[in-house]
């Protein structure tokens, strides 16, 4: 039997399988050691934001890339440098991160950056949770920042999701308006390369920013980030092989980091529910489809519907069809059948290719052009880089899509008869 903790027999003193499991979440930013394959993008966000450790303005800076790419980690390094950097020459700088995914409101947005300058200040006003306006946090930013700081980084993580990107006009303004003396130096980060276009055109003049795009790890990278957390399991746990695999798998179809160490974290829980003493291939292999599920949930839960339809039809193209690849046309006949199963007015066939578009960005699916012929003239032909099983089951985790049919059901209406009306007359 386990040792147990203070005598209580429902819990162990000793995990069995992790060690140092803080190095498998998410949020956790590595010693600079453990950063892999990313000298490049760490000069280059360097370069932008490096004159606040100088006491001059730092550039504004937005960070593109596909998940797990390392945005977010190497802005919250270069910051966390260039704050202890700027300390060093008596420059009293504050770092302030923002998840726009859940601060998704101007509003929640400010009422964070104003509790993360108070936590680190001994500012005395009172900053309400609820029922003040947008406005009254901005007052408490400005004052905080004029009586303790010099300059601040602000990030901006996923900052698509917000509702509307005033904050940034904010920001960038403030100091010019005469609201605040302090620097302030606003990265933001977006999965969505598109992102600039929505931009109102008064607001992206003010914010004048540079763009990085950050590409996927390789193979090789992969491996070594993995190897990079061998520590956060016990010793000889992991099984020879295990992290090669949980490499290939990622950099197989995505080269996506966040990934890997979310197989390699939830391969270690398998193990641990399943009393084995190590972690060996077979459980990287279910926990990767655990992963992948997980990975296009996160990467449609701020998607419109239509774009999670779009996606849906596509994969019961390829479930109830003989082909893994199919033409836009293809795809919206079947996606309008689907809309009006689930009551929704459908898009434009325009409108569906563009969902399509952002969807082959953020490595959802991929899309080639190819050529038809004379008589059907060229066209692009979108296929899946993840089981369409997994499609079906993210998209039906969201409650308002939950009555479509589910993956059994689509593999048991066999291929399809090129009737539109028919084939979902069959699975409806």
């Amino acid at each position: 039997m386990a040792e147990q903790t203070g005598g209580d027999p429902l819990f162990e003193s000793h995990d069995p399988i992790f060690d140092r499991k803080e190095l498998l979440h998410v949020g956790h930013v590595p010693d600079e050691d453990r950063i892999v394959g990313r000298d490049d993008e760490i000069q280059s966000v360097a370069a932008e934001v490096g004159a606040i450790t100088r006491g001059d303005p730092p550039n504004n800076v937005m960070i593109y890339g596909k998940t797990g790419t390392g945005k977010s980690l190497i802005s919250r390094h270069v910051s966390t440098r260039a704050q202890d950097a700027a300390r060093g020459n008596d420059i009293d700088c504050a770092v302030l991160y923002v998840d726009c995914s859940e601060a998704n409101t101007e509003t929640r947005a400010t009422r964070q950056l104003a509790l993360s300058l108070k936590d680190q200040t001994d500012y005395q006003q009172n900053i309400p949770l609820r029922g003040v306006g947008t406005m009254e946090y901005y007052q408490h930013i400005w004052g905080i920042l004029e009586d303790c700081f010099d300059a601040v980084i602000v990030i901006l993580d996923e900052i698509d999701k917000l509702d509307n990107s005033n904050i940034l006009m904010q920001l960038s303004r403030a100091r010019e308006a005469r609201k605040t003396d302090a620097y302030i130096g606003v990265i933001g980060i977006s999965n969505k390369v598109q992102y600039r276009e929505t931009l109102d055109e008064r607001i992206d003049s003010s914010f004048g920013h540079r763009e990085l795009f950050f590409h996927p790890y390789d193979a090789s990278q992969l491996r070594e980030i993995m190897r990079n957390r061998e520590d956060a399991f016990q010793p000889d746990v992991l099984e020879d092989g295990t992290i090669e695999l949980c490499a290939a798998l990622a950099a197989k179809k995505h080269g996506d980091a966040r990934k890997a160490i979310e197989i390699l974290k939830e391969a270690g829980e398998l193990a641990r529910r399943t009393d084995s003493e190590t972690v060996s291939e077979t459980h990287i292999q279910q926990a990767q489809e655990v992963a992948e599920i997980n990975r296009i949930e996160e990467l449609t839960s701020g998607a419109t519907v239509h774009a999670k339809l779009a996606l849906y039809a596509l994969a019961s193209c390829i479930i109830t069809g003989d082909r893994e690849t199919y033409k836009t046309r293809e795809v919206y006949e079947r996606y309008v059948g689907i809309c009006e199963l689930v009551a929704t007015d459908p898009i434009t066939e325009n409108g569906l290719y563009r969902q399509l578009k952002e969807q082959a960005f953020l490595g959802v699916i991929e899309s080639e052009k190819t050529g038809g012929g004379r008589s059907q003239g060229s066209y692009l032909l979108h296929r899946l880089v993840t089981d369409p099983k997994h499609i079906v089951k993210a998209v039906r985790r969201d409650a308002s899509l939950e009555d479509l049919p589910t993956y059994d059901r689509l593999r048991e209406t066999g291929p399809s008869t090129g009737n539109r009306d028919a084939d979902l007359e069959s699975f409806s």
